[in-house]
């Protein structure tokens, strides 16, 4: 809240997300969302909570619940690098639906951070090599 447009422009905000970063931190400062609280809530709990606040979607509360909060069952279904890291590393057709996905996710539960985490891994570590191999003369 002390930072201003200009501040949080340059960290690489953009005008949309310097709005949903206040609106969260207005609810902080405000009591009507507690962190501490939500460390105790449940998953879905703590899905309800956020969702209320402006900009707070699933794939924020999923990545939240992950990171913030080191939840080892969540799979944030709308992450584009996840998905694509599904289907490359499972060999999965490109049409294949969200919720074929989430059939999938689901036999890794109670872990499906970990899957999570290592889909993202290998997509990361392939977008590594493709720019290795983009820098090499003659590529």
């Amino acid at each position: 809240m002390k930072l201003n447009d200009e501040e949080l422009k340059s960290c690489y905000f953009s005008r949309q997300k310097i709005v949903y970063a206040r609106e969260v931190a207005k609810a902080i400062i405000s009591g009507k969302l507690s962190l501490k609280k939500l460390a105790n809530s449940t998953d879905d709990e703590v899905r309800t909570k956020l969702k209320k606040l402006k900009g707070i979607g699933d794939w924020t509360a999923d990545v939240f619940l992950m990171m913030a909060l080191n939840r080892c069952d969540c799979f944030p279904a709308g992450d584009v690098a996840l998905i694509k890291s599904m289907k490359e590393e499972k060999r999965l057709p490109a049409t294949l639906s969200k919720d074929e996905m989430l059939n999938i996710a689901y036999q890794w539960r109670p872990y499906r951070t970990i899957a999570a985490y290592l889909l993202w891994h290998a997509y990361l570590q392939k977008k590594k090599g493709r720019k290795e191999r983009a820098a090499i003369p003659g590529n």
